[in-house]
């Protein structure tokens, strides 16, 4: 019988902890919530909720040490999996209500508040995926996922909302278009809520589960 795969769900104070935990476990993994370092550094996939304020995302995840736990995982190319503002912290920086506050700077770029007509985006909606993406494999165009937020990053370096090289960008449109998911060697985010999303959401977590290996 194949073991399952280890996933540590990493405890700052922010996030849907529960639901992401419950989500992760239908999808076939052995999961352990903490923000304790060695078995966050160990396990073999690493997942970063987080829900609310970019700003006091941050403060909480320093205050456990979390960005060092990514920056030492990444380094070492073992999997992370950010989710919701869990992805926003991994960029330079959040620029909120004109403050900006500095993220984990392992992804390049500002997440920044969306020019839409309503906000926040609430509710479900389609996603461009690129060709080769592993995250999303099997993802039909016509797939909705979860989004709750009102910040996003809008813009990618040398990248007008389409496809580059590099990162392997997922993109949607509220208003505008923004990033929805990012894959960059071990790390892979999502601006939706895949532990929200039903099936094709539980879908892209076992396409995550599966890069583990």
């Amino acid at each position: 019988m194949t073991a399952k795969p280890g996933v540590v769900v990493l405890d700052y104070g922010s996030g849907n902890i529960r639901s992401a935990t419950r989500a992760l476990q239908r999808a076939g993994a052995d999961v352990s919530v903490t923000a304790q370092a060695g078995a966050a550094l160990n396990a073999d996939g690493l997942v970063v909720p987080g829900v609310g304020a970019f700003a006091a995302c941050m403060r909480a995840l320093r205050a456990v040490r979390g960005d060092e736990i990514i920056s030492s995982r990444l380094a070492a190319s073992r999997p992370v999996l950010g989710i919701c503002v869990g992805m926003q912290v991994l960029f330079a920086e959040g620029l909120e209500r004109g403050h900006r506050t500095e993220g984990c700077g392992v992804l390049p770029g500002v997440v920044d508040r969306l020019d839409a007509p309503v906000l926040p985006h609430m509710g479900w909606n389609t996603v461009r995926v690129p060709s080769g993406s592993r995250l999303l494999a099997g993802i039909g165009p016509d797939e909705r996922f979860y989004f709750v937020h009102s910040y996003a990053v809008r813009s990618w370096p040398g990248s007008a909302g389409t496809e580059t090289a590099g990162p392997a960008l997922t993109w949607a449109e509220h208003g505008q278009a923004f990033v929805a998911a990012v894959e960059d060697g071990p790390l892979c985010a999502t601006q939706f809520h895949p532990e929200k999303s039903g099936d094709v959401g539980a879908a892209v977590l076992e396409n995550w589960l599966g890069l583990l290996a």
